[in-house]
């Protein structure tokens, strides 16, 4: 087997049931994304089992593998530059194109590597899986779970990796995982395993390779054009079957996501622990100044003693004003009013002078004093005719 596709016992980056971590801290411990590869560590490992007994004639498998796949890429190189095979078939004079030429070549070499491959039985392999740096964290913790304690532990599927990352960056890079299977020809056997994958994982799967192919380092980018996969997803299942078992992953997904929030919301109003804003602190009153000296204390002292002074001499001041005020004589003449009998005239003469002569001596106020002098203004006219009666 290829060293790629062979675990090492006392490899640091493996996981199995003798390990002394459990399985989801070396998960943690072990991300594919933070591990770089060296030269050493170009893997990490999950096992559920250990590896298989390979067959007695691996090798022998492996040399008539690579001496078929030489003659092939030959065989493809000559029929490129083969001028009298055409570019494009002719049903009238039966020819083939080029195409249809390099693929019968290739599809025989396909059915040659599989009697290979069971004739000698070396018949393992994996589903390939390939996954972004940006989740290829997840989509690993995922397998990996699931191939120990998951619905992929009931599978023939008894080994998983990952790449982790290369030594120098690359942009767009995506790690491939791969799950292996005892028998990539058994049809119905990787079928069940493809379901799981679909179904209960979401993954977006690229087809189950032979480990033979690995051997003799068969892959996409092969001069000889042979497909680099046993089986193809759409050999295995019709592509709308595919899309509907990934739908119902993520449809069911996203319902238990919604469920798990609805439940905590739950939890969180029965017992009070939703998340309030905090009240904000009050600010202290300010203290005195401590570097205050005891001069300053004694200053500010004798400035309140003189303000409360001058506060009680003023309010003295304001209270005897008041009395003098309220203790001032009433006008007598204010509202008088001023009668008279019309026979005597010496004697209302004589009242009209005493009236004058008193307010003459003592200040009105207001409406008292323009009163008083409307009154005498009466008085007089009043007088006038009466006089001039007289003199008649």
């Amino acid at each position: 087997m290829s060293s790629d596709d062979t675990v090492l016992a006392e490899y640091p980056y493996l996981w199995s049931s003798s390990s002394q971590l459990p399985l989801e801290e070396f998960l943690t411990k072990y991300k594919p994304s933070m591990v770089q590869d060296d030269g050493t560590k170009p893997w990490i490992w999950v096992e559920k089992s250990t590896s298989e007994a390979q067959g007695l004639n691996m090798v022998t498998a492996v040399e008539e593998a690579t001496a078929l796949l030489k003659d092939v890429t030959v065989r493809i190189e000559e029929i490129k530059n083969d001028e009298s095979i055409p570019l494009r078939a002719n049903k009238k004079k039966g020819t083939k194109s080029k195409k249809e030429v390099r693929e019968a070549v290739q599809s025989e070499a396909t059915e040659k590597l599989k009697d290979i491959s069971i004739r000698n039985e070396f018949v393992s392999g994996k589903w390939l899986i390939f996954a972004p740096n940006d989740k290829v964290d997840l989509v690993w913790s995922t397998i990996a779970t699931s191939l120990i304690s998951g619905p992929l532990a009931s599978t023939s599927a008894r080994l998983a990796k990952v790449a982790t990352c290369p030594k120098h960056e690359v942009s767009n890079y995506s790690h491939v995982l791969c799950l292996y299977v005892p028998n990539v020809y058994d049809k119905e056997d990787v079928t069940k395993i493809m379901k799981i994958l679909l179904r209960n994982h979401g993954m977006n799967l690229m087809g189950v390779k032979s480990n033979l192919y690995t051997a003799i380092g068969l892959d996409s980018k092969h001069p000889s054009g042979i497909p680099s996969t046993v089986w193809k997803n759409s050999a295995l299942m019709p592509e709308t079957e595919i899309k509907r078992m990934k739908e119902e992953y993520f449809t069911e997904l996203n319902t238990t996501k919604a469920n798990q929030a609805d439940k905590v919301a739950a939890e969180k109003a029965t017992t009070g622990t939703e998340t309030k804003t905090k009240p904000k602190l009050r600010k202290k009153a300010e203290d005195d100044d401590p570097f205050a000296s005891d001069d300053d204390e004694s200053k500010d002292a004798n400035e309140v003693a003189k303000e409360k002074s001058k506060a009680h001499s003023s309010s003295t001041s304001k209270k005897s004003t008041t009395k003098a005020v309220k203790g001032s004589p009433k006008d007598d003449f204010a509202s008088d009013d001023d009668t008279g009998e019309d026979s005597d005239e010496q004697a209302r003469k004589a009242q009209v002078a005493a009236k004058k002569a008193t307010s003459k001596g003592k200040p009105a106020t207001g409406g008292q004093s323009k009163r008083s002098k409307e009154d005498d203004d009466e008085e007089e006219v009043e007088d006038r005719p009466k006089r001039k009666q007289m003199r008649k």
